[in-house]
């Protein structure tokens, strides 16, 4: 009967839709960073898997169809691109620099901790682009000679530290007045995840903060070349 109604496509995405549900509604009703939706989701359909002793296998089959959202969904966030393209025009130069400043660090604190720790180049190429967002993050990491799964695993990671921390960090660094430089921080380090923080504090920190996505990732694809 379990197997019936859980190996195959359907199971999947709706245990991925109604995790997420609950993730809204558990942050709606607590109102902090901590509760982020995809970290509750996460944690609600691991258990369920856990309790229920049922194959990921099974999961992933509706996991891989949601998976192939994740390209157009990202392309999506161009639409507070365009409504802000005047800011972003004012503003170009700024944005640039700040994108490869985050992306050069990024890849300077990876290469070094992973030469410090005395991993091999299999990790460090699975870690180098931890940063950016999924389908570019694994393709690097595919190209380099990376494991795909790690590099899921610490863009998660990554995107939802992003996203708790953003508020918090925008108010330490005073950056409420500096929507530009908030969003173009936010999506240097933290890709789409980090972005929907991004949003939620402001149309022109969403819009910054999605086009850093795409030049973060063209940047550190650069940068991966020479690591």
């Amino acid at each position: 009967m379990k197997e019936t109604l859980c190996s195959n496509a359907l199971f999947g995405i709706v245990l991925c839709a109604a995790a997420w549900q609950a993730g809204v509604w558990v942050n709606k009703k607590l109102r902090t960073p901590l509760a982020h939706p995809l970290l509750v989701g996460i944690v609600l359909a691991a258990g369920f898997l856990t309790v229920f002793d049922i194959p990921l296998a099974w999961f992933q089959q509706g996991g891989q169809i949601i998976n192939l959202l994740l390209a157009p969904a990202t392309a999506a966030l161009g639409l507070s691109v365009w409504r802000q393209r005047a800011v972003l025009r004012q503003n170009f130069w700024p944005v640039v620099l700040g994108c490869s400043a985050g992306s050069a660090v990024n890849a300077l604190a990876v290469n070094g901790l992973c030469r410090l720790l005395a991993l091999d180049a299999a990790l460090t190429k699975s870690l180098l682009p931890r940063s950016v967002t999924t389908p570019i993050a694994v393709a690097l990491s595919e190209q380099g000679g990376g494991l795909p799964p790690v590099t899921t695993i610490c863009v998660l990671f990554t995107g939802i530290l992003g996203a708790v921390a953003a508020p918090f960090l925008v108010r330490l660094f005073r950056l409420e007045t500096e929507p530009v430089a908030a969003g173009v921080a936010i999506g240097t380090s933290s890709h789409a995840i980090g972005t929907t923080a991004a949003l939620q504090l402001g149309e022109v920190q969403g819009a910054m903060s999605s086009v850093s996505i795409g030049v973060a990732g063209l940047l550190t694809a650069l940068l991966a070349l020479v690591w």
